[in-house]
Protein backbone atom coordinates (compact mmCIF):
# COMPACT_ATOMS: atom_id res chain seq x y z
CA UNK A 1 0.00 0.00 0.00
CA UNK A 2 1.04 3.38 -0.74
CA UNK A 3 1.17 6.96 1.82
CA UNK A 4 -0.12 10.25 0.20
CA UNK A 5 -0.18 13.61 1.81
CA UNK A 6 -2.82 15.70 3.50
CA UNK A 7 -1.81 18.96 2.00
CA UNK A 8 -0.65 17.89 -1.08
CA UNK A 9 2.86 17.54 -2.97
CA UNK A 10 5.34 20.02 -3.33
CA UNK A 11 7.44 18.44 -6.23
CA UNK A 12 10.21 17.47 -4.05
CA UNK A 13 9.08 14.33 -2.16
CA UNK A 14 8.10 11.35 -3.74
CA UNK A 15 4.22 11.30 -4.46
CA UNK A 16 3.74 8.02 -3.04
CA UNK A 17 5.66 6.15 -0.88
CA UNK A 18 5.46 3.24 1.09
CA UNK A 19 5.30 2.76 4.85
CA UNK A 20 8.49 1.83 5.63
CA UNK A 21 9.12 5.61 3.98
CA UNK A 22 6.52 7.27 6.12
CA UNK A 23 7.68 5.76 9.73
CA UNK A 24 11.21 7.32 9.06
CA UNK A 25 10.46 10.16 7.21
CA UNK A 26 6.82 11.39 9.22
CA UNK A 27 6.96 14.95 7.83
CA UNK A 28 5.41 15.58 4.69
CA UNK A 29 5.05 18.63 2.19
CA UNK A 30 4.24 21.67 3.50
CA UNK A 31 4.41 20.60 6.72
CA UNK A 32 1.43 17.89 6.12
CA UNK A 33 0.88 14.61 7.17
CA UNK A 34 1.38 10.82 5.25
CA UNK A 35 -2.27 9.30 5.12
CA UNK A 36 -3.17 5.73 3.34
CA UNK A 37 -4.06 6.33 -0.15
CA UNK A 38 -6.70 3.91 0.61
CA UNK A 39 -8.25 1.86 3.26
CA UNK A 40 -8.40 -1.52 3.19
CA UNK A 41 -12.31 -3.22 3.98
CA UNK A 42 -13.32 -5.76 6.14
CA UNK A 43 -14.89 -8.52 4.59
CA UNK A 44 -18.48 -9.57 5.56
CA UNK A 45 -17.30 -13.13 7.71
CA UNK A 46 -14.38 -10.53 9.60
CA UNK A 47 -15.73 -10.26 12.65
CA UNK A 48 -17.52 -13.54 12.96
CA UNK A 49 -13.75 -14.96 12.21
CA UNK A 50 -11.81 -12.96 14.09
CA UNK A 51 -13.80 -13.57 17.58
CA UNK A 52 -10.94 -16.87 17.19
CA UNK A 53 -8.05 -14.52 17.48
CA UNK A 54 -6.11 -13.40 20.22
CA UNK A 55 -4.63 -9.94 19.76
CA UNK A 56 -1.24 -10.94 18.84
CA UNK A 57 -3.24 -12.96 15.82
CA UNK A 58 -5.60 -10.11 15.07
CA UNK A 59 -3.19 -7.18 15.40
CA UNK A 60 -0.65 -9.56 11.89
CA UNK A 61 -4.16 -10.31 10.20
CA UNK A 62 -5.29 -6.37 9.68
CA UNK A 63 -1.49 -5.43 8.91
CA UNK A 64 -1.63 -7.83 6.17
CA UNK A 65 -4.58 -6.03 4.46
CA UNK A 66 -2.64 -2.58 4.49
CA UNK A 67 0.23 -4.47 2.77
CA UNK A 68 2.78 -2.90 4.59
CA UNK A 69 6.63 -3.34 3.59
CA UNK A 70 7.42 -4.96 6.37
CA UNK A 71 9.16 -8.18 6.69
CA UNK A 72 6.72 -10.73 8.45
CA UNK A 73 9.43 -11.94 10.65
CA UNK A 74 9.63 -8.63 12.03
CA UNK A 75 5.92 -8.30 12.21
CA UNK A 76 5.87 -11.58 14.47
CA UNK A 77 8.64 -9.83 16.70
CA UNK A 78 6.98 -7.01 17.41
CA UNK A 79 3.31 -8.04 17.89
CA UNK A 80 5.57 -10.58 20.53
CA UNK A 81 6.23 -7.27 22.56
CA UNK A 82 2.38 -7.47 23.86
CA UNK A 83 3.99 -10.37 25.85
CA UNK A 84 5.17 -7.85 28.06
CA UNK A 85 1.66 -6.53 29.22
CA UNK A 86 0.10 -7.20 32.49
CA UNK A 87 -1.75 -10.49 30.68
CA UNK A 88 -0.39 -11.73 27.60
CA UNK A 89 -3.11 -13.64 26.33
CA UNK A 90 -5.72 -10.23 26.84
CA UNK A 91 -3.74 -7.16 26.78
CA UNK A 92 -6.86 -5.23 26.36
CA UNK A 93 -9.72 -6.40 29.11
CA UNK A 94 -12.98 -5.49 27.91
CA UNK A 95 -14.81 -4.58 31.22
CA UNK A 96 -18.94 -4.39 31.26
CA UNK A 97 -19.65 -1.15 34.07
CA UNK A 98 -23.14 -0.21 32.85
CA UNK A 99 -25.85 -1.99 31.33
CA UNK A 100 -24.99 -0.46 27.50
CA UNK A 101 -21.04 1.20 28.68
CA UNK A 102 -17.95 -1.21 28.10
CA UNK A 103 -14.55 0.44 29.16
CA UNK A 104 -12.21 -0.99 26.74
CA UNK A 105 -8.68 -0.77 29.01
CA UNK A 106 -5.83 -0.08 26.72
CA UNK A 107 -3.43 0.74 30.15
CA UNK A 108 -1.95 -2.50 30.63
CA UNK A 109 1.63 -1.76 29.29
CA UNK A 110 5.07 -1.35 30.49
CA UNK A 111 4.28 2.26 31.21
CA UNK A 112 0.33 1.71 32.32
CA UNK A 113 -1.11 4.18 29.40
CA UNK A 114 -2.26 3.66 25.87
CA UNK A 115 0.41 4.48 24.25
CA UNK A 116 2.21 1.36 25.01
CA UNK A 117 -0.42 -0.24 22.28
CA UNK A 118 1.14 1.43 19.19
CA UNK A 119 4.36 2.71 20.90
CA UNK A 120 6.15 -0.82 21.85
CA UNK A 121 5.39 -2.70 18.08
CA UNK A 122 6.35 0.81 16.31
CA UNK A 123 9.12 1.41 18.37
CA UNK A 124 10.55 -2.17 17.29
CA UNK A 125 9.66 -1.93 14.08
CA UNK A 126 11.39 1.56 13.23
CA UNK A 127 14.83 0.60 15.19
CA UNK A 128 14.87 -2.59 13.17
CA UNK A 129 14.51 -0.26 9.83
CA UNK A 130 17.56 2.25 11.17
CA UNK A 131 19.97 -1.05 12.03
CA UNK A 132 18.88 -2.94 8.56
CA UNK A 133 19.76 0.50 6.52
CA UNK A 134 22.85 0.89 8.96
CA UNK A 135 21.33 4.31 9.51
CA UNK A 136 21.63 6.48 13.11
CA UNK A 137 18.23 8.05 13.74
CA UNK A 138 16.92 11.06 16.01
CA UNK A 139 13.77 10.16 17.47
CA UNK A 140 12.04 13.33 18.81
CA UNK A 141 8.97 13.05 21.32
CA UNK A 142 6.71 16.01 22.54
CA UNK A 143 4.34 14.39 25.20
CA UNK A 144 1.29 15.95 27.26
CA UNK A 145 2.53 12.75 30.06
CA UNK A 146 2.01 9.36 28.25
CA UNK A 147 3.75 9.14 24.87
CA UNK A 148 6.76 10.37 26.40
CA UNK A 149 6.85 7.05 29.19
CA UNK A 150 6.23 4.52 26.50
CA UNK A 151 8.57 6.03 24.27
CA UNK A 152 11.55 6.40 25.89
CA UNK A 153 10.55 2.56 27.14
CA UNK A 154 10.45 0.79 24.02
CA UNK A 155 13.61 3.16 22.48
CA UNK A 156 15.62 2.83 25.71
CA UNK A 157 19.16 1.34 24.28
CA UNK A 158 18.25 0.72 21.25
CA UNK A 159 21.30 0.51 18.44
CA UNK A 160 21.05 2.96 15.95
CA UNK A 161 18.93 5.66 17.73
CA UNK A 162 18.80 8.31 20.01
CA UNK A 163 15.63 9.59 21.63
CA UNK A 164 14.71 13.17 22.66
CA UNK A 165 11.97 13.67 24.78
CA UNK A 166 9.83 17.12 25.55
CA UNK A 167 7.33 17.44 28.28
CA UNK A 168 5.68 20.72 29.69
CA UNK A 169 7.29 21.63 32.69
CA UNK A 170 4.45 21.34 35.09
CA UNK A 171 1.69 19.90 32.72
CA UNK A 172 2.46 16.36 33.92
CA UNK A 173 1.07 14.39 36.97
CA UNK A 174 4.34 13.76 38.88
CA UNK A 175 4.46 10.40 38.01
CA UNK A 176 4.13 11.03 34.58
CA UNK A 177 7.83 13.01 35.27
CA UNK A 178 9.59 10.55 36.95
CA UNK A 179 8.91 8.14 34.36
CA UNK A 180 10.31 10.17 32.17
CA UNK A 181 13.52 11.56 34.14
CA UNK A 182 14.20 9.01 36.11
CA UNK A 183 14.53 6.92 32.56
CA UNK A 184 18.68 5.11 32.26
CA UNK A 185 18.94 4.54 29.10
CA UNK A 186 22.13 5.54 27.45
CA UNK A 187 20.76 6.99 24.36
CA UNK A 188 17.64 9.07 25.72
CA UNK A 189 17.56 12.72 26.14
CA UNK A 190 14.51 13.99 28.17
CA UNK A 191 13.79 18.19 28.79
CA UNK A 192 11.47 20.05 30.38
CA UNK A 193 10.20 22.90 28.45
CA UNK A 194 8.73 26.85 29.94
CA UNK A 195 5.34 25.80 28.06
CA UNK A 196 2.26 23.55 27.86
CA UNK A 197 2.28 20.57 25.53
CA UNK A 198 1.22 22.71 22.04
CA UNK A 199 4.55 24.62 22.54
CA UNK A 200 5.87 21.14 22.92
CA UNK A 201 4.71 19.65 20.10
CA UNK A 202 5.34 22.68 18.08
CA UNK A 203 8.85 22.69 18.74
CA UNK A 204 8.81 19.07 17.62
CA UNK A 205 6.56 19.94 14.17
CA UNK A 206 9.13 23.07 13.57
CA UNK A 207 12.47 20.95 14.25
CA UNK A 208 10.50 18.16 11.44
CA UNK A 209 10.32 20.67 9.11
CA UNK A 210 13.73 22.95 9.56
CA UNK A 211 16.62 22.27 7.04
CA UNK A 212 18.95 24.09 9.34
CA UNK A 213 18.34 21.43 12.15
CA UNK A 214 18.69 18.39 9.03
CA UNK A 215 21.54 20.05 8.15
CA UNK A 216 23.11 19.76 11.21
CA UNK A 217 22.09 16.03 12.06
CA UNK A 218 23.35 14.71 8.67
CA UNK A 219 27.29 16.17 9.83
CA UNK A 220 26.55 14.03 12.64
CA UNK A 221 25.18 10.96 10.25
CA UNK A 222 21.97 10.98 11.88
CA UNK A 223 18.24 11.39 9.77
CA UNK A 224 15.32 12.67 11.71
CA UNK A 225 11.87 10.77 12.17
CA UNK A 226 9.44 10.93 15.13
CA UNK A 227 7.58 9.17 17.53
CA UNK A 228 4.38 11.22 17.94
CA UNK A 229 0.77 10.55 16.52
CA UNK A 230 1.84 12.90 13.24
CA UNK A 231 4.13 9.17 12.22
CA UNK A 232 1.41 6.63 10.83
CA UNK A 233 3.67 4.47 11.95
CA UNK A 234 1.69 4.55 15.85
CA UNK A 235 -1.81 5.12 14.05
CA UNK A 236 -1.87 2.16 12.30
CA UNK A 237 -1.56 0.27 15.29
CA UNK A 238 -4.35 2.75 17.23
CA UNK A 239 -7.27 1.18 14.55
CA UNK A 240 -6.77 -2.46 15.55
CA UNK A 241 -7.36 -2.23 19.62
CA UNK A 242 -11.08 -0.31 18.55
CA UNK A 243 -11.67 -3.44 16.09
CA UNK A 244 -10.48 -5.54 19.31
CA UNK A 245 -12.67 -4.08 21.56
CA UNK A 246 -15.81 -4.92 19.25
CA UNK A 247 -15.06 -8.45 19.07
CA UNK A 248 -14.69 -8.48 22.44
CA UNK A 249 -18.48 -7.39 22.86
CA UNK A 250 -19.40 -9.50 20.29
CA UNK A 251 -18.54 -12.47 23.06
CA UNK A 252 -20.66 -10.82 25.47
CA UNK A 253 -23.69 -10.13 23.09
CA UNK A 254 -24.90 -9.71 19.26
CA UNK A 255 -25.00 -6.11 18.25
CA UNK A 256 -24.62 -4.65 14.34
CA UNK A 257 -23.78 -1.24 15.62
CA UNK A 258 -22.51 0.51 18.93
CA UNK A 259 -21.11 3.73 19.65
CA UNK A 260 -17.44 4.45 20.54
CA UNK A 261 -16.28 7.30 23.00
CA UNK A 262 -12.53 8.48 22.95
CA UNK A 263 -11.12 11.00 25.71
CA UNK A 264 -9.37 12.84 23.14
CA UNK A 265 -6.44 15.71 23.10
CA UNK A 266 -4.39 15.28 19.79
CA UNK A 267 -7.20 13.16 18.06
CA UNK A 268 -5.11 9.85 17.50
CA UNK A 269 -7.15 7.78 19.16
CA UNK A 270 -10.45 9.53 17.49
CA UNK A 271 -9.02 8.65 14.25
CA UNK A 272 -8.06 5.31 15.24
CA UNK A 273 -11.99 4.94 15.48
CA UNK A 274 -12.46 6.59 12.40
CA UNK A 275 -10.12 4.77 10.41
CA UNK A 276 -11.60 1.47 11.54
CA UNK A 277 -15.18 2.88 10.94
CA UNK A 278 -14.41 3.43 7.55
CA UNK A 279 -12.84 0.06 7.33
CA UNK A 280 -15.82 -1.68 8.16
CA UNK A 281 -16.49 -1.26 12.02
CA UNK A 282 -20.00 -0.60 12.56
CA UNK A 283 -19.58 2.43 14.30
CA UNK A 284 -22.79 4.04 14.90
CA UNK A 285 -21.00 7.52 15.80
CA UNK A 286 -17.63 8.39 17.64
CA UNK A 287 -18.36 10.36 20.73
CA UNK A 288 -15.67 12.96 21.40
CA UNK A 289 -15.20 13.22 25.20
CA UNK A 290 -13.05 16.67 26.24
CA UNK A 291 -12.48 18.73 29.41
CA UNK A 292 -12.72 22.45 29.58
CA UNK A 293 -10.03 22.46 27.00
CA UNK A 294 -13.09 22.18 24.81
CA UNK A 295 -11.80 22.75 21.12
CA UNK A 296 -13.02 19.91 19.35
CA UNK A 297 -16.44 19.98 21.06
CA UNK A 298 -16.55 23.90 19.08
CA UNK A 299 -15.04 21.84 15.73
CA UNK A 300 -17.31 19.37 15.61
CA UNK A 301 -20.32 20.93 17.05
CA UNK A 302 -20.00 24.58 15.35
CA UNK A 303 -17.40 23.62 12.78
CA UNK A 304 -15.00 26.25 13.99
CA UNK A 305 -11.16 25.69 15.24
CA UNK A 306 -10.75 29.30 17.28
CA UNK A 307 -7.19 29.82 18.55
CA UNK A 308 -7.49 33.34 18.78
CA UNK A 309 -7.18 34.69 22.56
CA UNK A 310 -7.58 31.70 23.50
CA UNK A 311 -5.16 29.62 25.98
CA UNK A 312 -4.64 25.97 27.10
CA UNK A 313 -5.95 25.84 30.71
CA UNK A 314 -4.64 23.21 33.29
CA UNK A 315 -6.88 20.51 34.40
CA UNK A 316 -7.50 17.05 36.40
CA UNK A 317 -7.31 15.43 32.97
CA UNK A 318 -3.34 16.21 31.75
CA UNK A 319 -3.02 14.53 28.52
CA UNK A 320 -6.22 16.10 27.10
CA UNK A 321 -5.10 19.99 27.68
CA UNK A 322 -4.20 20.33 24.03
CA UNK A 323 -5.18 22.78 21.83
CA UNK A 324 -3.78 22.73 18.73
CA UNK A 325 -5.45 18.29 17.98
CA UNK A 326 -2.91 16.88 15.08
CA UNK A 327 -4.58 14.44 13.78
CA UNK A 328 -7.93 16.23 13.00
CA UNK A 329 -5.67 17.09 9.83
CA UNK A 330 -6.19 13.75 8.69
CA UNK A 331 -10.07 14.01 9.06
CA UNK A 332 -10.28 16.81 6.94
CA UNK A 333 -8.06 15.88 4.49
CA UNK A 334 -10.23 12.53 4.32
CA UNK A 335 -13.10 14.23 4.13
CA UNK A 336 -12.27 17.42 1.88
CA UNK A 337 -9.37 16.59 0.19
CA UNK A 338 -5.97 18.15 0.05
CA UNK A 339 -6.62 21.16 -1.40
CA UNK A 340 -9.49 22.20 1.09
CA UNK A 341 -6.87 20.64 4.36
CA UNK A 342 -3.76 22.87 3.13
CA UNK A 343 -6.37 26.12 2.92
CA UNK A 344 -7.39 25.02 6.29
CA UNK A 345 -4.30 24.05 8.12
CA UNK A 346 -2.66 27.34 6.30
CA UNK A 347 -5.46 30.08 8.13
CA UNK A 348 -4.91 27.87 11.63
CA UNK A 349 -1.35 28.90 11.26
CA UNK A 350 -1.55 32.44 9.56
CA UNK A 351 -4.71 33.71 11.29
CA UNK A 352 -5.10 30.87 14.34
CA UNK A 353 -8.85 30.44 13.06
CA UNK A 354 -10.55 28.59 10.31
CA UNK A 355 -14.48 28.05 9.92
CA UNK A 356 -16.21 25.15 8.31
CA UNK A 357 -19.13 25.58 6.03
CA UNK A 358 -22.31 24.27 6.63
CA UNK A 359 -22.03 21.08 4.08
CA UNK A 360 -18.20 20.36 5.74
CA UNK A 361 -19.79 20.55 9.30
CA UNK A 362 -22.57 18.59 8.19
CA UNK A 363 -20.20 15.87 7.17
CA UNK A 364 -17.94 16.10 9.94
CA UNK A 365 -20.77 15.53 11.77
CA UNK A 366 -21.35 12.10 9.93
CA UNK A 367 -19.33 10.16 11.98
CA UNK A 368 -18.42 12.93 15.19
CA UNK A 369 -20.02 13.79 17.99
CA UNK A 370 -18.46 16.42 21.32
CA UNK A 371 -19.20 17.64 24.54
CA UNK A 372 -17.02 18.27 27.50
CA UNK A 373 -16.98 18.78 31.29
CA UNK A 374 -15.28 20.01 33.97
CA UNK A 375 -12.80 18.74 36.44
CA UNK A 376 -15.67 18.90 39.21
CA UNK A 377 -17.76 16.32 36.89
CA UNK A 378 -14.89 13.84 36.48
CA UNK A 379 -14.06 14.08 40.19
CA UNK A 380 -17.94 13.33 41.24
CA UNK A 381 -18.02 10.30 38.54
CA UNK A 382 -14.48 8.92 39.87
CA UNK A 383 -16.24 8.92 43.15
CA UNK A 384 -19.53 7.38 42.07
CA UNK A 385 -17.41 4.78 40.25
CA UNK A 386 -14.83 4.01 42.97
CA UNK A 387 -18.02 2.96 45.27
CA UNK A 388 -19.40 0.51 42.73
CA UNK A 389 -15.93 -1.10 42.48
CA UNK A 390 -14.87 0.23 39.22
CA UNK A 391 -11.89 2.52 39.14
CA UNK A 392 -11.79 5.19 36.29
CA UNK A 393 -9.16 7.97 35.84
CA UNK A 394 -9.81 11.20 35.05
CA UNK A 395 -9.32 10.88 31.50
CA UNK A 396 -11.91 7.91 31.02
CA UNK A 397 -14.16 9.84 33.73
CA UNK A 398 -15.08 13.12 30.89
CA UNK A 399 -16.42 9.52 28.39
CA UNK A 400 -19.47 8.95 31.23
CA UNK A 401 -20.49 12.82 29.93
CA UNK A 402 -20.86 11.51 26.27
CA UNK A 403 -22.35 8.47 27.28
CA UNK A 404 -25.08 9.89 29.41
CA UNK A 405 -25.94 13.01 26.69
CA UNK A 406 -24.62 11.80 23.58
CA UNK A 407 -26.70 8.40 22.86
CA UNK A 408 -29.12 9.03 20.13
CA UNK A 409 -30.05 5.56 20.36
CA UNK A 410 -30.04 2.94 22.93
CA UNK A 411 -26.96 1.36 21.50
CA UNK A 412 -24.25 -0.28 23.67
CA UNK A 413 -20.89 2.34 23.76
CA UNK A 414 -17.40 0.84 24.09
CA UNK A 415 -15.61 3.67 25.85
CA UNK A 416 -11.50 4.14 25.70
CA UNK A 417 -9.85 4.34 29.14
CA UNK A 418 -6.24 5.62 28.08
CA UNK A 419 -4.45 5.24 31.40
CA UNK A 420 -3.96 3.90 34.99
CA UNK A 421 -5.56 5.35 37.97
CA UNK A 422 -1.82 5.49 39.42
CA UNK A 423 -0.54 8.63 37.18
CA UNK A 424 -3.31 10.97 38.60
CA UNK A 425 -3.31 9.67 42.34
CA UNK A 426 -3.56 13.13 43.80
CA UNK A 427 -6.71 13.73 41.93
CA UNK A 428 -8.12 10.43 42.55
CA UNK A 429 -7.97 10.66 46.51
CA UNK A 430 -9.75 14.40 46.12
CA UNK A 431 -12.38 12.42 43.99
CA UNK A 432 -12.84 9.92 46.67
CA UNK A 433 -12.60 12.32 49.73
CA UNK A 434 -14.59 14.65 48.68
CA UNK A 435 -11.66 17.40 49.43
CA UNK A 436 -9.35 19.70 47.46
CA UNK A 437 -6.33 19.48 49.63
CA UNK A 438 -2.91 18.94 48.21
CA UNK A 439 -1.19 15.74 48.22
CA UNK A 440 1.91 14.01 46.97
CA UNK A 441 1.20 11.36 44.74
CA UNK A 442 3.81 9.04 46.46
CA UNK A 443 0.83 9.87 49.65
CA UNK A 444 -1.85 9.82 47.40
CA UNK A 445 -0.84 6.08 46.11
CA UNK A 446 -0.72 5.11 49.82
CA UNK A 447 -3.98 6.31 50.71
CA UNK A 448 -6.17 5.59 47.81
CA UNK A 449 -4.39 1.87 47.83
CA UNK A 450 -5.56 1.66 51.19
CA UNK A 451 -8.93 3.31 51.17
CA UNK A 452 -10.01 1.07 47.96
CA UNK A 453 -7.86 -2.34 48.56
CA UNK A 454 -5.86 -1.88 45.03
CA UNK A 455 -2.41 -2.56 44.35
CA UNK A 456 0.22 -0.55 43.07
CA UNK A 457 2.52 -1.68 40.60
CA UNK A 458 5.92 -2.25 41.38
CA UNK A 459 7.10 -0.21 38.78
CA UNK A 460 5.20 2.40 39.77
CA UNK A 461 6.71 2.46 43.61
CA UNK A 462 9.98 2.29 42.48
CA UNK A 463 10.19 5.45 40.84
CA UNK A 464 10.39 7.39 44.22
CA UNK A 465 13.15 5.55 44.87
CA UNK A 466 15.01 6.38 41.78
CA UNK A 467 17.73 8.54 40.93
CA UNK A 468 16.95 11.89 38.61
CA UNK A 469 18.86 11.40 35.27
CA UNK A 470 17.06 14.58 33.68
CA UNK A 471 16.84 17.32 35.69
CA UNK A 472 17.01 20.45 32.88
CA UNK A 473 14.68 22.50 31.94
CA UNK A 474 14.65 25.01 28.90
CA UNK A 475 13.18 27.59 27.14
CA UNK A 476 11.65 27.32 23.65
CA UNK A 477 14.78 28.81 21.98
CA UNK A 478 17.18 26.65 23.41
CA UNK A 479 15.63 23.17 22.32
CA UNK A 480 17.19 22.88 19.66
CA UNK A 481 20.81 23.73 20.80
CA UNK A 482 19.84 21.24 23.70
CA UNK A 483 19.09 18.59 20.47
CA UNK A 484 22.32 19.15 18.89
CA UNK A 485 24.73 19.06 22.12
CA UNK A 486 22.77 15.84 23.29
CA UNK A 487 23.40 13.92 19.76
CA UNK A 488 27.53 15.25 19.64
CA UNK A 489 28.00 13.47 23.45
Amino acid sequence: MNFIETRGNDGKRPKEVQFSYVILNPSASFGGLYVPKYLPMLEEDFFKDAKKLNYKELTKKILSKFEIDIDEEVIDRAVCLYDKFENKDTPVPLNKVEDELFINELYHGPTKAFKDMALQPFGYILSDLAKKQKQNYLILAATSGDTGPATLDTFSDKENIKVACMYPDGGTSDVQRLQMVTTEGKNLKVLGIVGNFDDAQNALKTLLASPSFKDELEKQNIKLSAANSVNFGRIIFQIIYHIYGYISLLKERNTDEFYSIVPSGNFGNALGAYYAKKMGLPIKKILIASNINNILSDLINKGIYDLRGRRLLKTTSPAMDILISSNVERVLFDKFGANRCKELMDDLREKKFYRLTKDELEKLREDFDAIYCDDEFAKDTIKKYAEKGYILDPHTATTLKAYENLRAQNLPAIACSTAQWTKFAPTMLNAIKNDTLTYSDEVALKEFSEALHVEIPKSIKELFNKKIMHDKVVKQRDIEEEILNFIKE
